[in-house]
């Protein structure tokens, strides 16, 4: 069969195969191959038997199956197989044809492959696909970057298989050039970082209360039908309410040591680079690091003895003040990644789209939720926003939140129940909203002991002072610079 697909894969593993069986039930033909040939049997004689996909068994075999111009996505861990696939297809790709990364790739991989591509006439697209085997089988949230010339030939295709809203509007769209569409999707993980550590700490209140885990579910299925909305809530009630044949809650079965992949850490990094103050998302990953150290953790608690207060106050009003801190720091964890994002655009020559990224993951990714729908909002109604706190309706839902936010911070202080997110989001929102901080006392540490300089209030802004604050240091100053 030649030149019949519309798009080849490679990758048989779990994300692979169901992009596969996602793009055929939606009417387009599907060339597939591994490199572990006996995949691509066993796949075609099981879930795709029958299907118009095809199953080619070398490089060669599926470039001759696929229309010009010709597309290929590669479904394979991200780093070095990603470049050695590129290599072992360029030679049998003509000028125009387009090879997809699917995968999550760090950015700057993705800006380079493209820029490597394009000096040999071919076109490349990096896109960030998030939503998991569910997703990927049933519509995912995509976000595509890379070579713009390179998107007609796949709009078609890409946002006919990925989720859809309410509406109809699909879940993916062309982000920007180069690393952008795996920036993005390096955030969208970020802030999922995010999320689940706050809807964590949460869980680690309630249970301090004494909620069993019945009566949390309860909780969070009703929480599911509020503003709180989201397929992270949804999982959590489902997790709470799992029990295994002998009848055991398996929640409280699986060992306190998290996992990561990488892009939460991808993220804070390039916030660091930025100068952006990502603090939430921060803290996110250095909570996984906290709990992978494990055996440590069980020595301290025997050596560290906390001098802590139990919980004396209403069950009821906490769990719907942590209802209310959730939310504003969820808030919080949106307004940081986006801000991270606007930095990244205005470094990198992006035209971020910023409302249709939130419309690109209204649906189908991990972090999807009602919530979406007004970051949508907030930049359809100011396109210029700086950022989301300073949209009237976030800056309602802020003024509204505090009490009960500073009540579930002060109360998990007192208990000794960590919760590095939930506090950092609420002491940035109180370092953002404030007109003066402590700055400039540490701008004069830094020029008393480095002659770094720095501005005065009295003179305008870029006129740059130091002080002999010993008498003994000259006049002799050290560049000014911001990290």
């Amino acid at each position: 069969m030649k030149n019949e697909a519309d798009i080849g894969l490679i990758g048989l593993a779990v994300m692979g195969e169901n992009l596969i069986l996602n793009m055929e039930s939606k009417g387009f033909t599907v060339a597939c191959y591994n490199r572990t040939v006996s995949k691509v049997d066993a796949f075609l004689a099981e879930r795709a038997a029958g299907k118009k996909i095809i199953g080619a068994h070398s490089v060669k075999e599926l470039i001759a199956s696929l229309k010009r111009p010709r597309k290929v996505m590669l479904m394979v861990k991200a780093g070095q197989a990603v470049d050695d696939f590129i290599e072992t297809l360029i030679p049998e790709l003509e000028p125009g044809d387009i090879i997809i990364d699917g995968g999550n790739s760090h950015f700057p991989d993705t800006t380079r492959r493209t820029q490597y591509l394009e000096s040999k006439g071919l076109l490349y697209i990096g896109t960030g696909v998030s939503g998991g085997e569910e997703g990927a089988l049933n519509g995912p949230s995509m976000m595509p970057g890379g070579s713009a010339a390179a998107w007609p030939h796949v709009k078609e295709i890409f946002q006919t298989i990925c989720a859809h809203t309410e509406s109809g509007e699909p879940c993916c769209d062309w982000v920007g050039e180069n690393g952008a569409g795996h920036f993005v999707k390096m955030v969208h993980n970020g802030i999922e970082y995010g999320d689940m550590q706050m809807i964590c700490e949460t869980y680690h209140m309630m249970k301090a209360i004494g909620l069993s885990n019945d009566e949390m579910q309860k909780v969070f299925t009703e929480w599911n039908d509020n503003e709180l909305s989201s397929y992270l809530i949804e999982i959590t009630r489902d997790i709470l309410g799992y029990k295994d044949e002998q009848g055991s809650e398996v929640v409280d079965l699986i060992l306190d040591t998290a996992g990561q992949k990488g892009t939460g850490k991808w993220t804070a990094i390039a916030a660091l680079d930025a100068g952006m103050p990502l603090t939430l998302i921060g803290e996110a990953v250095f909570a996984r690091c906290l709990s992978a150290i494990k055996e440590e953790r069980v020595i301290a608690s025997k050596l560290l003895p906390g001098k802590v207060s139990a919980f004396s106050g209403d069950r009821k009003q906490m769990v719907d003040d942590l209802r209310v801190a959730l939310y504003a720091s969820k808030i919080i964890s949106y307004a940081q990644g986006y801000q991270l994002m606007m930095a990244a655009a205005k470094e990198y020559g992006w035209k971020l789209n910023y409302g249709g990224i939130a419309l690109m993951w209204r649906g189908g990714c991990i972090i999807r939720s009602r919530f979406l729908g007004k970051i949508k909002d907030a930049f359809d109604n100011n396109p210029d926003l700086k950022n989301l706190l300073l949209d009237p309706f976030f800056k309602d839902v802020m003024d509204r939140s505090q009490a009960a936010w500073r009540r579930v911070a002060g109360t998990a202080i007192s208990m000794g129940i960590p919760m590095p997110c939930i506090n950092a989001a609420l002491s940035y929102f109180d370092g953002y909203r404030s007109d003066r901080l402590p700055a400039n006392l540490l701008q004069a540490q830094r020029d008393y002991f480095g002659a770094h300089t720095y501005e005065r209030v009295d003179k305008p802004r870029g006129e740059f002072f130091h002080t002999n604050w010993t008498g003994k240091g000259g006049n002799t100053t050290a560049n000014t610079y911001i990290a």
